[in-house]
């Protein structure tokens, strides 16, 4: 039968096959990855207490002095604490992945009789429901404390939508570090040195114009700031404007530059 189909239809045929089985091994890995969840929930701490904790000390302590009052300093800081956690959770791709290359856990799946990207890409779409644990934590907890978005339920869940897809493109950029990096420890260590100044030199906690000048300009170039200023004028005021574009440009560039290196970075060593 295989010698009436045509050559290049053969190769069709398996290209098609070997993609379908990536994809089914990609889930079957991040399946793997839910379990290890389950089996040590301490891996979830920095997304469930972070956005709790963050939430009470920075609202309470800026809230007055910012605001005016805490109830007015809400719209302003559930955007930035949501923004803040997620993004910093995504951190733990990289590391997770280093810890396991080092454990030889990856020597043992090139044994298996799966795709080669499949423990990488599983990993990384794992991952996007520890952000979806913070983001609904952030805004549970803002809730309890009287935030109620002017824009609607729909206009949270598409704010929720943006933040979990931005801080999955960033974790790729973590996850080349993974890959690349000698221990699980200096990935952590670059990582915190990249988003430390990223998430805190921002507009995520304090209002641009109280910032030195020669300050200013970073602020208003960051990534983070953008994100953050979507998440506000979605949650807030309902509307889309030119943040949400820069924003869903910026985290297709980290994806178009950042996955295939790390693809091909995790080929190499896999």
């Amino acid at each position: 039968m295989s010698t009436l189909i045509k050559p290049g239809a053969q190769r069709q045929l398996k290209n098609r096959s070997g993609f379908g089985q990536a994809i089914r091994n990609s889930l079957t890995m991040a399946y793997r990855g839910l379990l290890k969840i389950k089996r040590t929930p301490e891996q979830l701490f920095d997304v469930t207490i972070q956005p709790i904790l963050f939430t009470l000390m920075f609202t309470y302590i800026f809230g007055g002095a910012i605001s005016g009052d805490v109830q007015s300093y809400l719209p302003v800081i559930i955007p930035g604490i949501l923004v803040q956690t997620v993004i910093t959770g995504s951190v733990v791709t990289g590391v997770q992945l280093r810890e396991d290359m080092e454990k030889g856990v990856f020597d043992r799946f090139k044994s298996l009789p799966i795709s080669r990207i499949a423990p990488l890409a599983g990993a990384l779409l794992a991952d996007t429901i520890r952000y979806t644990i913070a983001t609904v934590l952030t805004f549970v907890m803002g809730y309890i404390m009287g935030f109620r978005p002017d824009a609607g339920f729909d206009f949270v869940v598409i704010a929720a939508l943006l933040v979990i897809a931005s801080s999955w493109a960033i974790s790729w950029i973590f996850a080349f570090f993974g890959v690349i990096a000698r221990t699980a420890s200096s990935v952590q260590g670059i990582s915190m040195i990249i988003l430390f100044p990223l998430t805190f030199v921002s507009n995520a906690f304090v209002p641009v114009d109280t910032m030195p000048h020669w300050l200013q300009w970073f602020v208003k170039i960051n990534p983070i700031s953008h994100l953050v200023s979507a998440v506000r004028e979605l949650l807030n005021n309902g509307t889309v404007g030119s943040d949400l574009v820069y924003t869903l440009i910026g985290a297709a560039v980290i994806v178009a530059i950042f996955a295939p290196i790390t693809v091909r970075a995790y080929m190499r060593r896999a």
